[in-house]
């Protein structure tokens, strides 16, 4: 019990800091109390949500994760243009869960531009709650060069932040409650960023078991 208490919080930690960050200490101290309100109701929110994937997990046991050689094999040869530059995998477990990662490097000739797309398979694992946790609350941030929001691809929840200053960004898609497809950018659009993600095929990835 004491297990699953501590993997729950470690799942829970992620996500109390996404749904504070940002905050402006320069606010009145009403909006304070409002913003405090409001994080709390979206913590425990996702801390009952967290209680039911748990309770799953639980029921279903481990799930054997797909060979990142496989989840390789799903990794463009460019990412809209950006020629791959490296292709890795691993594969790590902890208390009979395991992860299955493969990992695709992309830039241009002079590294101005820079794109990586990771396929992540937790197999439903208690880790998946760290990885995906913005897939439990509802983001929408706006700043003067920037902004960050979950969203959806289809029929998946996704999650994408953009800082026009630096031209830097990333959007992280979540497929049958097990993937978690992560593409960042440095020095791109967040089209280019979006494009090279569509070159993964998700209902593919979907019906690996």
């Amino acid at each position: 019990m004491r297990t699953n208490r501590n993997l729950l919080w470690a799942g829970l930690l992620p996500v109390m800091l996404l749904i504070g960050c940002g905050s402006n200490k320069e606010k009145e101290e009403e909006e304070k109390k409002d913003d405090e309100s409001v994080s709390m109701m979206g913590a425990a929110g996702a801390m009952k949500e967290m209680a039911s994937q748990m309770e799953d997990m639980q029921k279903n046991g481990p799930v054997e994760t797909v060979n990142f050689r496989t989840l390789k094999e799903l990794l463009p040869a460019d990412a809209d243009g950006l020629p791959r530059k490296e292709a890795t995998g691993e594969k790590n477990g902890a208390m009979g869960f395991t992860i299955s990662t493969a990992t695709g490097k992309y830039e241009n000739g002079d590294g101005s531009e820079r794109i990586e797309l990771s396929i992540v398979d937790g197999g439903g694992s208690p880790m998946m709650m760290g990885l995906a946790a913005w897939s439990m609350i509802d983001v929408d941030k706006e700043t003067e060069h920037g902004y960050e929001k979950t969203t959806k691809m289809g029929d998946n929840k996704a999650y994408e932040k953009y800082d026009s200053a630096d031209k830097n960004g990333e959007l992280n898609v979540l497929v049958n409650k097990r993937f978690v497809i992560t593409a960042k950018g440095r020095g791109v659009s967040m089209d280019k960023i979006k494009a090279a993600l569509d070159d993964i095929d998700l209902d593919k990835l979907a019906d690996m078991k």
